[in-house]
């Protein structure tokens, strides 16, 4: 498999990508809600092997069918976005508004990982969080 440069992978991302942190409804769960951080790439299925050399280069994440004829690499393992997806960015910047984005999810997923959503404040720090990253 080819592998990608480093600043073609920020410049497609940048047009293809999206840093995501949903919070969904999950009356199993303490606060009711649940909070999922997610990196996605979609494309048509005419370009999948794309995504698969994104999948492969990165070594994590799937690619799963987004919708239709379109697929997305996506990666929603916490630790994979902490040790792998992030640090790449941090690395390889971006040069437009998708910087903000990232830099806001990195953030959410900095203080998921340090368990501030299992307390009440800090679920409600991050999830207004989540809320500004939707609403840029």
């Amino acid at each position: 498999m080819t592998k990608f440069d480093a600043q073609w992978v920020v410049g497609f991302v940048d047009g293809e990508g999206c840093f995501y942190v949903g919070v969904n409804r999950n009356p199993k769960l303490r606060f009711g809600y649940q909070i999922q951080a997610e990196f996605v790439v979609v494309q048509h299925i005419r370009d999948i092997q794309v995504l698969e050399g994104l999948r492969h280069q990165f070594g994590c994440g799937q690619v799963v069918v987004n919708h239709g004829d379109r697929y997305a690499w996506r990666v929603r393992d916490l630790q994979h976005l902490i040790e792998i997806i992030i640090p790449f960015f941090e690395k390889h910047q971006f040069h437009t508004k998708k910087k903000i984005e990232f830099q806001r999810f990195r953030n959410i997923c900095l203080k998921m990982n340090d368990g501030l959503h299992l307390t009440e404040e800090g679920f409600k720090e991050i999830a207004a969080l989540a809320k500004s990253l939707r609403f840029k």
